[in-house]
């Protein structure tokens, strides 16, 4: 009996996740067990328990895996790539604070086919899942905006630059300007201290400061946030 369109479509959605952040870990496999069109194989923190997770002789081909890049023991760039190589139907995509050029076009040439910031909460991240099952391909707007740039020929040398806070760093930096402590602001925000970190120093970054002090005079003189 032929398979109908109605049958494929309980067909839930296999999903593999590679995260070292366990709140966003928690996070993503909550989202991914409450919808009923995925079916969570495996959650993992770590490059050795991903690549070990691929070999195994058993694993069940995941439809997308969901992997970060800053990994605690290397790079999730080679679990992509192992993915690929073992299961070449399978759609990895990215989650990551790294929105790099470098990082995004290696990524790409390992395999990816979506790449995601990881200002996208937990359910847009499904649902970002079902764009690419269904033959998408998810890139956050920043990080198309930097490819679009690339391929154009260049006209101005600090367009090169890209000094646009992120809605995650941006509330970040809206707590600290508030007084809260890293540990408070990892708390509001349903991530780890190490990701708060990371965001502090992107936005020190863009913002060409080195302080806290420095970091809310800048981000009130240039309209991103309200005067503490």
């Amino acid at each position: 009996m032929p398979t109908t369109s109605s049958s494929l479509a309980t067909t839930p959605i296999r999903v593999a996740v590679v995260e070292d952040d366990a709140a966003c870990r928690i996070a993503l496999v909550s989202a991914l067990n409450a919808a009923g069109d995925m079916r969570l194989l495996w959650a993992v923190a770590s490059r050795a328990e991903a690549l070990a997770a691929v070999a195994r002789k058993s694993a069940e081909q995941p439809d997308v895996l969901l992997v970060d890049l800053g990994l605690p023991d290397g790079s999730g760039l080679e679990v992509i790539a192992a993915a690929r190589a073992r299961w070449p139907d399978a759609a990895p995509m990215v989650s990551t604070i790294f929105g790099d050029e470098a990082n995004v076009l290696r990524a790409i040439e390992a395999g990816a086919l979506g790449y995601l910031l990881k200002d996208v909460p937990a359910q847009g991240v499904v649902d970002e899942v079902r764009h690419l099952h269904a033959g998408g391909s998810p890139i956050s707007p920043m990080v198309a905006r930097k490819l679009l740039l690339r391929r154009q020929p260049p006209v101005e040398p600090a367009a090169e630059t890209d000094t646009t806070l992120s809605a995650r760093e941006t509330e970040v930096l809206r707590l600290v300007a508030r007084g809260h402590t890293l540990d408070e602001v990892a708390q509001a925000l349903g991530v780890s201290r190490h990701t708060v970190r990371s965001f502090v120093r992107r936005l020190y970054a863009k913002l060409q400061v080195k302080t806290r002090v420095e970091a809310v005079h800048a981000g009130v003189r240039q309209g991103i946030i309200d005067a503490p």
